[in-house]
């Protein structure tokens, strides 16, 4: 598991914990930030992952554990102290001020020189493509719009940490997508830290450099987005990041192929790594993307397709097995060897790396 990042630390997280009364929003998180990082918090609702970006922050104090930036402690520094930048869901712009006032606000907090405001304005409405909007007022500008100014305020006063709270969750799908690439680029060019919380899965895996997994206030697993996606090191991480098929399974014995696995009344061979033993009882999480379907006969197991989902460049099948239950198969619509057709006889295999074992879960 990758829980350091590639660069050094710029932002230390250690111990954190939050707690309202019995809930434990935040429960002894350790965690550290890289220099010019893109980071992900994600996990589903009241996992703490915006509870642990305000402790950040410094809009959420916590009861126990510090944070430190660069090796200094600002655990109980005022928000206004900090020097982070913050994007929040709801835009959380001025109403009554232009666009070029709204960018320009926190740099007159910080006392900047007429000229300075005037400049880094200009340079921050370029940054953000929105050069002709200088002198519109928020309500004039589309969904959209307003995120970029948002995003153009929180950069203006050239913070060393920007934090973004579901910054693009109240968007339409097509201009979400487009701002990820956008988002994506500005941190390229910038170099800025980004903290970014979600609880998008597929936003995570497309942006983020690593993502951290949050549930019930503790990280299950922090990684890059290809190895939790390929190799989760839980049920829940397997089955919050994308889709997964579970099959309880015994070790049957090991080689250097890998862990000969008896479940669902057939034997299967897993090649991943995994800390068990023989006999143990285990889970295999299988992707629907690396089953392979066909007709009869020409792969290892039987099935009977009982549902099928249309999406254009793949089909979704739910396949039954007599012993391994109903099973999700994913497959790109241009090379699917067979027509998805309920009802039809089938035969369905895997690859011997495509199995991850999650030991200790049954």
């Amino acid at each position: 598991m990758n829980t350091m990042p590639a660069s050094e630390s710029v932002l230390s997280v250690q111990g954190a914990a939050k707690y309202y009364g019995p809930v434990r929003a935040l429960d002894g998180v350790d965690l550290e930030i890289g220099d010019g990082e893109f980071l992900t918090l994600l996990g589903p609702s009241g996992s703490g992952k915006t509870t642990l970006l305000m402790a950040i922050a410094g809009f959420t104090e916590l009861d126990v554990g510090s944070l430190s930036l660069r090796g200094e402690n600002i655990t109980n520094l005022p928000p206004d102290r900090r020097n982070f930048g913050m994007v929040f869901q709801g835009y959380a712009l001025f109403p009554n001020m232009t666009v070029a006032g709204n960018i320009a606000f926190p740099l007159k907090l910080r006392k900047w020189q007429p000229d300075a405001i005037k400049a880094r304005v200009k340079e921050c409405l370029e940054l953000v493509q929105m050069e002709r909007f200088a002198d519109r007022m928020p309500s004039q500008l589309s969904g959209g719009q307003q995120q970029r100014v948002a995003l153009a305020r929180a950069l203006s006063f050239k913070p060393s940490v920007l934090l973004l709270d579901e910054p693009l969750s109240a968007l339409d799908k097509k201009l979400r997508a487009d701002l990820q690439w956008e988002l994506k680029d500005l941190h390229r060019q910038l170099g800025v830290t980004f903290i970014y919380v979600t609880h998008d899965q597929d936003e995570a895996l497309s942006m983020s450099d690593r993502i951290v997994i949050l549930n019930h206030g503790k990280i299950l697993q922090i990684g890059l987005p290809e190895e939790l996606y390929n190799r989760p090191k839980s049920r829940f991480v397997a089955d919050f990041l994308g889709k997964s098929n579970f099959i309880d399974a015994v070790i049957n014995g090991g080689n250097e192929d890998g862990f000969i696995c008896q479940g669902g009344g057939e034997r299967f061979v897993v090649s991943a790594p995994a800390d068990v033993a023989v006999e143990a009882e285990v889970q295999v999480a299988l992707r629907p993307e690396r089953i392979r379907i066909a007709d009869p006969g020409e792969e290892q197991f039987r099935g009977v397709i009982q549902q099928t989902s249309y999406l254009g460049e793949r089909c979704h099948m739910i396949v039954e097995h007599s012993g391994f239950g109903d099973v999700l198969v994913s497959a790109p619509t241009w090379k699917t060897k067979i027509t998805p057709e309920i009802g039809r006889e089938v035969s369905f295999g895997w690859d011997d790396d495509a199995g991850v074992i999650l030991a200790g879960e049954k």
